[in-house]
């Protein structure tokens, strides 16, 4: 129990003073707006009823913490599932794209580690490349994936996906070939001893030791995905999704659907980085290590 609220405390603390800051930096600048309007309705407020209206305009320069509150409550459980205000049904459509980018980027991402880990050419050849890949904008690329694959007849979400494995497969390309390097000399001259080919090393050896790497490193990764697909959505023109969801509150200055999409995006983010994180204790159980 002591652990628990050891925990739990300094988190809920750290979240109290972000709110009070947020709600200092609403005021301050929705202030000037509100100040303008006062003046051209030739209204003078006490500091108290001015505070208030700075926190209430209906589109304000930075929305409070409970403007975006009650938004994101009516968007989410009071709008239908199917209702293109719900940001349930955004949520998912940028969800799937996630998944099926995540899913290809972890498998690259494996088996570039594994190729880099026997293969000395490709780990002097292959390695710098990837890195400089990932110097590359996102939001240069993106656009030019999406034109490439419209021209070629292929939307939807293919374009999304990959924009997400450009993001995701990095991390897990790196975690793996750390873990698949971590076993000890030690180990690799017993498995040498008995005469183990270098797919038993892997497999019996390499594979198990790198668990702990893989799944802190897709913690990274699914993260990164959700960031791709919902960068996608930008320049695609989508009429779905936490990003077009983002856009077209942006056209319309409603800045309180954009920090309301903003907090759903990043609760699916938290989601998902919890349940790799769960799995990856489900692993580490199965094969023996001791719950923390």
């Amino acid at each position: 129990m002591d652990r628990t609220r050891d925990k739990v405390l300094p988190v809920l603390a750290i979240l109290a003073g972000l709110v009070v800051v947020w709600y200092v930096g609403a005021m301050l600048l929705n202030a000037p707006f509100q100040r303008d309007l006062d003046r051209r309705a030739g209204e003078t407020r006490g500091t108290v009823e001015f505070i208030g209206k700075t926190l209430s305009q209906p589109k304000p320069t930075l929305p409070a913490p409970h403007q975006v509150a009650a938004n994101f409550f009516e968007n989410t459980f009071l709008r239908k599932i199917t209702s293109n205000q719900s940001l349930v049904f955004h949520a998912w459509i940028t969800l799937s794209s996630t998944l099926l980018g995540f899913v290809f980027g972890t498998a690259l991402g494996i088996a570039i580690a594994v190729g880099i880990v026997h293969f000395t050419s490709l780990d002097r050849s292959l390695m710098p490349w990837l890195i400089a890949s990932q110097t590359i904008p996102i939001l240069a690329i993106a656009p030019m994936v999406i034109v490439v694959f419209a021209a070629i007849g292929v939307t939807g979400i293919i374009p999304k996906s990959l924009i997400s494995t450009y993001l995701s497969f990095f991390p897990v390309a790196v975690g793996m070939v750390k873990g698949l390097r971590s076993p000890e000399l030690t180990h690799l001259d017993l498995m040498h001893t008995y005469n183990a080919s270098p797919a038993q090393t892997l497999w019996k050896l390499r594979v198990p030791a790198s668990m702990p790497f893989l799944f802190a490193s897709m913690k990274v990764a699914v993260a990164a995905s959700l960031v791709g697909a919902i960068v996608a959505e930008l320049p695609t023109g989508a009429v779905a999704g936490i990003g077009a969801k983002l856009l077209s509150a942006s056209y319309y200055s409603q800045t309180i659907d954009m920090w309301s999409a903003l907090v759903a995006g990043s609760i699916v983010a938290g989601l998902l980085v919890t349940l790799v994180g769960w799995i990856g204790r489900l692993v580490d159980r199965s094969m023996g290590a001791r719950p923390a």
